[in-house]
């Protein structure tokens, strides 16, 4: 039995003048999740968001909020139902003249009647779950702009909300911050477990913390599911997420996350015929643990970092994409490809690797590790050809079978 929705647009029509914004707009947001709403500029994500907060009415359908229609709530219900919303906007939209502390107690103090104390512990509770407790008595332009994302995110929670809006939360910010306000959403929805509402054009950052997508295109939905789910999203709007997951790297390992890599996998090879192939290759460095638990943890993760980002660049450079399989490990794919061309490429790999990748891990090793400790280590390489239709977990073990060693260490000296 399908689960019911916790907010619903039923048939959203929504002008400005002679021009429609939203054009039959119908989707669902669920309790718990992460809801995405991505589009263009111009399409009406921000449109759509401030429907849900009731800053806007719709000019046809209707929205609902567990089954009730927002238009025919009394005074009483809708008073409960916005009280449950919170809004965290685009800009921070912090007071400057405001301590952290008093933005954040700001909405207790304008929305309830409680006792001074009372807020002024909730109001903490939220700055010291955001980690905002020593700058809590500085003012917005005294902090940095992470601090002052954090701190537009306590006040968003403040009043216990059942739902946050997120307006363009990761826009004008660089990838580094991007990824520390997404991760920092999906932190704080585990621990005070409300449900969000995104609007986003930047894809596909977002995806990584989103249960649902909603694509907006043209006044309507263009496509509702999973993240996963728009492989097969066959649509113009899909053109421009593939390009976008191209230079998508997860910092740590200079490759795709688990989920982008297979998101891209799936999107490679969702329009082709059974008959299509790939190579697929795997690199393993081989006594990784042992690395991480007699040498030095930094100097394995360190060293497994510029090797990640020397395989995604070089690969990355003849179409293909890499992820971080195991602790150790690393798979590429080179779609629409077969044994014979990737071993050439592979070949090539080796030949600049051992010139050029091979010094740069020494030197990564030899930074991280003491000086009187000694330790060898070694990395492998395999391959094998797959198939839309083959499991591919039944092809990374088959690579695994043939695997050979490439390039071997001694103390971080090539040898």
């Amino acid at each position: 039995m399908e689960r019911p929705p916790l907010i619903e647009f039923r048939n959203v029509v929504k002008r400005f003048g002679e021009r429609t914004i939203l054009d039959g707009v119908s989707f669902r947001i669920y309790e718990g999740e992460v809801t995405t709403i991505i589009g263009l500029s111009g399409t009406g994500k921000s449109v759509t968001l401030k429907h849900i907060i009731g800053l806007l009415r719709p000019d046809a359908g209707e929205i609902r909020y567990r089954g009730t229609p927002l238009q025919t709530m009394s005074r009483a219900q809708w008073d409960a139902y916005i009280g449950r919303i919170s809004y965290m906007f685009q800009n921070n939209a912090l007071f400057d003249a405001m301590t952290v502390y008093e933005n954040v107690a700001l909405p207790l103090k304008r929305t309830t009647r409680l006792p001074r104390r009372e807020i002024e512990r909730r109001a903490m509770a939220r700055i010291e779950q955001t980690e905002l407790t020593e700058v809590a008595h500085k003012y917005p332009s005294e902090i940095s702009g992470g601090m002052q994302k954090r701190a537009a995110l306590a006040r968003a929670l403040v009043t216990d909300p059942q739902v946050v809006l997120f307006d363009e939360p990761t826009t004008g910010q660089d990838p580094i911050r991007k990824n520390a306000i997404l991760g920092m959403i999906a932190e704080y929805k585990k621990k005070v477990g409300f449900t969000a509402v995104l609007i986003s054009h930047e894809i596909p950052d977002v995806f990584f913390i989103s249960n649902r997508i909603l694509v907006l295109w043209d006044g309507r939905i263009a496509f509702e599911g999973t993240p996963e789910e728009m492989a097969s999203f066959d649509h113009p709007f899909r053109d421009e997420i593939l390009r976008s997951l191209q230079n998508l790297r997860e910092d740590i390992t200079g490759v795709y996350s688990a989920r982008h890599f297979k998101m891209r996998y799936q999107t490679e090879f969702g329009r082709g015929g059974p008959e299509e192939t790939y190579a697929l290759l795997v690199f393993s460095f081989d006594n990784v643990d042992e690395i991480d638990r007699e040498v030095s943890p930094r100097a394995a993760q360190e060293t497994l970092r510029a090797l990640g980002t020397y395989i995604g660049k070089h690969f990355g450079a003849v179409g293909g994409f890499t992820t971080r399989q195991t602790i150790g490990e690393f798979i590429t794919i080179l779609p629409f490809s077969d044994l014979e061309e990737a071993r050439r490429i592979l070949e090539r790999f080796v030949a600049d690797f051992q010139g050029e990748g091979l010094p740069r891990l020494a030197e990564e090793f030899r930074r991280e590790i003491p000086t009187e400790r000694c330790f060898d280590f070694a990395i492998s390489a395999g391959m094998a050809q797959g198939k839309p239709l083959i499991e591919l977990e039944s092809v990374i073990e088959f690579a695994r079978y043939g695997k050979q060693p490439i390039a071997a260490f001694s103390c971080g000296l090539r040898r």
